[in-house]
């Protein structure tokens, strides 16, 4: 954000509109409750009344956690992790987002992932005080993004619009946004990713992000996100990368029980959840991203000492409860395996 100017840009308009600014930078990718700390003890001592989240998801999440300590700090984060417990803010400061990435539409949710790095754990922090007040949707923010990033923001996006539609929770709203983030992700994802400088699938691939974000908001997610976050917080993959890789045998997996995956199909003109799965597979591949764990350099040995120990945690993932299909830890291993090994799950 700042090499690109979009930084400098931002405080100009504030200090045009006679606010004075502090930046607070260095967010970590995948951040840390310890970044929260930090950034909130720099709040304390500014004393904002309002916080703008500027860049990725990362900066944008750890950005609401620094919040959250701002305006209480003697806040328990280990109680946080717990949904909808985080307290009321908007006692000292609002928030605007301005997500310089499109995928986890974390400017329009109640969400923050926030990794324990001492437990290796990645915590999903649910509540809807954390839903920003301003989001500024700006396609041109993101046209430094490189194309990895630009892939795998993207298909988190998509996995969310797969996610929402099928949860547990029943919302017309929710419905709608899915199906019409589907389609414009995968009308846009490939051409974004090859084309960087085309600003138009810049945001339209930004309003997908934004519209994905809101169908989760209302429908939440599923076990893609519960196996991605271990496997972010344990090896460091990437969020959308280690999504793109479960997504597709957790539709295998979850056709078993729920009769939604042929309507997302039919928004892209496929009939079946095995045709769903495969599409997602082969725009995986279009847009150059792994189809499975072990290509991330991860040995079969470091596997199989830490396969028990995620398993169980992804199990325990806030997400897990609004999943289609009800896992057991043997189903969420099984597919743990599959996806390391990237082969077909049809359990």
């Amino acid at each position: 954000m700042r090499k690109s100017g979009t930084l400098d840009r931002s405080i100009a308009f504030l200090q045009e509109a006679g606010l004075e600014t502090f930046v607070f930078d260095g967010v970590e990718e995948d951040p840390s409750s310890a970044t929260s700390f930090r950034g909130a003890e720099a709040m304390l001592a500014f004393q904002p009344d309002w916080i703008v989240g500027l860049g990725g998801c990362s900066a944008i999440d750890a950005a609401k956690m620094m919040w959250v300590f701002y305006e209480h700090p003697d806040a328990d984060f280990d109680a946080l992790v717990k949904p909808f417990t985080v307290p009321s803010l908007r006692n000292k400061a609002k928030f605007i987002a301005i997500p310089s990435t499109s995928g986890t539409g974390t400017e329009t949710t109640g969400l923050a992932v926030i990794t324990d790095r001492e437990k290796g754990v990645k915590y999903p922090i649910v509540s809807y005080e954390l839903t920003p007040d301003i989001a500024i949707v700006d396609g041109e923010v993101c046209a430094s993004m490189p194309a990895h990033i630009t892939a795998n923001t993207g298909l988190d996006a998509l996995t969310h619009c797969v996610e929402a539609y099928v949860s547990n929770i029943d919302d017309n709203y929710a419905d709608v946004l899915a199906k019409g983030g589907l389609e414009i992700v995968f009308n846009n994802l490939t051409e974004a990713v090859k084309n960087p400088t085309n600003i138009q699938a810049r945001q339209n691939m930004h309003d997908a992000s934004f519209m994905a974000g809101l169908a989760f908001n209302n429908a939440w997610l599923g076990i893609v996100h519960s196996l991605s976050h271990q496997v972010g917080a344990l090896y460091g993959i990437p969020h959308g990368a280690a999504n793109a890789i479960f997504l597709p045998n957790v539709i295998r997996y979850n056709a078993k029980v729920s009769t939604r995956f042929p309507d997302l199909a039919k928004v892209i003109g496929k009939e079946t959840a095995e045709e769903l799965a495969q599409a997602i597979e082969t725009l995986r591949a279009e847009v150059n991203n792994i189809s499975s764990i072990k290509e991330f350099g991860i040995s079969k040995a470091d596997w199989e000492k830490n396969i028990d120990y995620i398993t169980n945690n992804a199990l325990l993932d806030p997400c897990t409860g609004f999943n289609p299909r009800v896992p057991v830890l043997e189903d969420l291993k099984a597919i743990y395996n599959a996806c390391y090994e990237g082969v077909v799950f049809n359990g």
